[in-house]
């Protein structure tokens, strides 16, 4: 069961369609609005108005899932989203999710003002509660990985939250897959509210996470949601090669490369070659490129949800369009190839002796027990 923006489902008289995140009951759209946007601190970003208008287009085409952060534009982002569910009575509609990790307005050299601990847990979502104009939130992530703070204790904090009903469920973002498989495990173990997704980067130029993330999802009942599915904005064609000098002077990309070490760049050969073969793709289909993008990606295994970020509302409205027609095999196949990672130990080794696993017999993965439901091994139904 999946989501679909098709243009007969913006009317809001019109059924929508959802699925659910992870092994929850909570209903979200395949399409989510990301707030990073909302406030220019960062030095990119749009104004209120902008922010309202955007909100108010993503509820109005049948959008239910919004995501935020404390850090995000230095609070701004909260607190224009707690104004604008306020100002149009819509809080119980939207299935808010926001996030704790890292620093916020504290003065510098105080360690428990940031981190994944449980005294800046506390801290951080009263803090967000008040920004939020809200008394819970439906989704709070763990932002980042500190390194350093126990898994139990991250785990024992949000249930005694969900408990307290200061939030509804709980997932983690930018986290390596043992801890999150680690964590998800320890609240099975002991009966506790565990995670119910994992919020990562995810594109056509950022694939890395394939390496061991969907398969985990899938194992272990995790939602999978995606940011930055544009690479940035990388992917929308707003950048050429021939022209990257330019590119590094304004918008996102800017703003990222000036504090990003060379691992993260995102203007390289390859992610070029992405990008003319995306170019190519789009104009076969006639859809723009930032619509193929997000349909290529929605399409990925274990995939919940993609987070769309916009700085102006016709950006929103055309990635809303993202889900309205098919990608042929052909075309989704040549996306495949071209962005493809390479064949890292283990796996290209447990590919090549599988073959010897089995006594030469051909065996599939054994079916879901019945009490199994199809959510708890894709990641949400499809």
């Amino acid at each position: 069961m999946c989501f679909n923006f098709s243009k007969n489902l913006r009317d809001p008289m019109q059924p929508t369609t959802y699925h659910l995140l992870g092994r929850t009951g909570l209903r979200v759209s395949r399409l989510s609005l990301g707030t990073m946007t909302f406030g220019t601190e960062n030095g990119w970003g749009c104004d209120r108005e902008t922010a309202r208008a955007m909100f108010d287009t993503y509820l109005a085409s049948g959008g239910n899932f919004i995501d935020s952060a404390d850090i995000y534009t230095q609070g701004t982002a909260e607190t224009w989203l707690g104004e604008f569910m306020s100002e149009t009575g819509m809080r119980d509609r939207v299935v808010l999710a926001t996030k704790y990790s890292f620093n916020h307005q504290n003065p510098q050299g105080n360690p428990n003002a940031a981190g994944n601990g449980r005294k800046n847990l506390i801290r951080s979502l009263d803090a967000s509660l008040a920004r939020l104009k809200t008394d819970y939130v439906d989704l709070y992530y763990l932002h980042a990985w500190d390194g350093i703070t126990p898994a139990e204790e991250v785990l024992r904090s949000m249930d005694q939250l969900v408990r307290a009903g200061k939030i509804r469920h709980w997932a983690l973002s930018d986290v390596p897959a043992w801890y999150a498989a680690r964590i998800t495990t320890l609240a099975q173990y002991h009966g506790l509210e565990g995670p119910c997704a994992v919020q990562l980067e995810y594109s056509l130029v950022q694939r890395g996470i394939e390496y061991e993330f969907p398969a985990m999802c899938q194992e272990v009942g995790l939602g999978l949601v995606a940011w930055s599915p544009l690479g940035g904005g990388l992917l929308s064609g707003k950048y050429q090669p021939n022209v990257e000098a330019q590119a590094q002077q304004a918008g996102r990309i800017r703003a990222t490369a000036a504090v990003a070490t060379p691992a993260l760049n995102k203007l390289t050969p390859r992610n070029w070659e992405i990008v003319a073969a995306l170019e190519s793709v789009a104009n076969e289909l006639g859809q723009p490129m930032a619509r193929v993008a997000i349909n290529w990606l929605s399409g990925r295994p274990a995939l919940s949800s993609v987070i769309l970020g916009a700085t102006r509302l016709e950006q929103l409205q055309d990635s809303l369009g993202a889900l309205d027609f098919e990608l042929p095999s052909e075309l989704r196949t040549r996306l495949d190839q071209v962005s493809a990672l390479p064949p890292l130990f283990p796996y290209n080794f447990l590919s090549a002796i599988q073959p010897r696993m089995h006594g030469g017999a051909s065996v599939s993965p054994h079916p879901p027990h019945f009490d199994e439901p199809p959510a708890a091994r894709s990641g949400g139904w499809r």
